[in-house]
């Protein structure tokens, strides 16, 4: 049985499966019980989110106890006939940012450039460091020492697409998955059966309202087919959006007077990928190494150039790219069927997760039309 991890503290918005409900309930999690805090006040997590003082609401919503957290927390996710966890956002859109970490995306370019020859990524690294100082590292997009590493980049026939958006002033960002498609812990997340190589994105998401205003985060594993994107960035959608190729979870930690933006900036997350056949891949990602600030990728997603009426989950990018050998020397690290995944951080608990392909998870039949119809049923609409 896996079962997720919460720190002790925390103020938790999350959403978990109530078979008596046979749809959603809204929860919290207070001293080890899980309550269902779905009124019609806030029927939705999307309208907790919309409120002034989301984490206020939480603390001191009345809540109907479903049961323990460490019960609840390990079951299987998409049996009906018990409550689970489900990914702990509703009504809003799932959006992405991709290359954010541009320090490791010029690093990886120069060593694809040196084929694989050290002392030619030393000899490109060091002429490109005259131009920026001597380092490639703590690069901030869009900035004055971004646009000299770009000069610096074309002359050394380096530049591509991604690197215009890894330090360039317009960030990527990306539709993810459709709203309500998102998987949870505990579930089962999907790889298309055409890509053979492929790997897991462990991210800090961000909760935004629908007037730009961060009230939280989560995190989720952006599922990412190497092989189709590197085909052609035309075929992004493709790659990233597969059924149950998206997870976000366990819940929402909501800012509060104990969690704030700050500890997003400096939070490490840690990864590990468990397979059947005893590999085992360890990683880690740190914030603090991220080229754009998470409210500047927020005000360059939602603005008046675009509204989220129902507001958004963003996912803001990896610094992880895992090149340890599986199998064959020199070929890296691809997933295999049953992998298990877990994403973890120390104020946002863990995130676990079983490979499958796309093609063999659970269908998605859940959608906006049977989730307004079930509140409807329940007199909460």
């Amino acid at each position: 049985m896996i079962e997720f991890s919460l720190p002790a503290e925390g103020t938790y918005l999350g959403r978990i499966w109530s078979p008596e409900a046979k749809g959603p309930c809204v929860v919290t999690i207070r001293g080890g019980d899980v309550l269902d805090i779905t009124s019609r006040d806030a029927p939705t997590v999307r309208d907790i989110c919309e409120m002034e003082d989301p984490a206020g609401f939480v603390r001191n919503a009345d809540g109907t106890p479903v049961g323990k957290l460490a019960a609840i927390a390990g079951n299987k996710a998409g049996d009906l006939g018990i409550p689970h966890f489900l990914a702990p956002c509703d009504l809003q859109a799932i959006k992405a940012c991709g290359v954010t970490f541009a320090s490791s995306m010029v690093e990886r370019v120069i060593e694809e450039k040196a084929a694989g020859d050290p002392a030619r990524a030393q000899e490109i690294r060091a002429r490109v460091g005259e131009v920026i100082g001597g380092s490639l590292r703590n690069i901030k997009a869009g900035s004055e020492e971004a646009a000299k590493v770009k000069a610096a980049l074309i002359a050394e026939g380096l530049w591509s697409q991604y690197l215009e958006v890894g330090i360039g002033p317009d960030a990527e960002v990306f539709s993810k998955a459709q709203v309500l498609s998102s998987m949870g812990p505990n579930a089962e997340v999907g790889l298309h059966p055409i890509s053979k190589w492929n790997n897991p994105e462990p991210e800090i998401v961000l909760a935004v309202s629908s007037t730009g205003s961060i009230v939280g985060a989560s995190l989720g594993n952006d599922v990412n087919l190497r092989d189709v994107e590197g085909r052609s960035a035309l075929l992004l959608g493709k790659a990233k959006d597969n059924n149950a190729s998206c997870s976000i979870g366990p819940v929402i930690r909501l800012f509060d007077g104990g969690f704030s933006l700050d500890d997003v900036r400096g939070a490490e997350l840690d990864l590990t990928v468990s397979g059947e056949d005893g590999f085992v891949l360890n990683g880690h990602s740190s914030m603090k190494e991220i080229s754009r600030d998470p409210a500047d990728l927020v005000s360059q997603t939602l603005g008046r150039h675009h509204q989220y009426p129902d507001g958004l989950m963003l996912f803001l990018g990896t610094l992880f790219a895992p090149t340890q050998d599986r199998d064959v020397a020199g070929e890296g690290f691809t997933h295999k069927i049953g992998d298990v995944v877990t994403i973890s951080t120390r104020d946002l608990g863990s995130l676990t997760n079983t490979v499958r392909l796309s093609t063999e998870c659970p269908e998605w039949t859940f959608g906006l039309a049977a989730f307004m119809r079930n509140l409807a049923a329940r007199n909460l609409i």
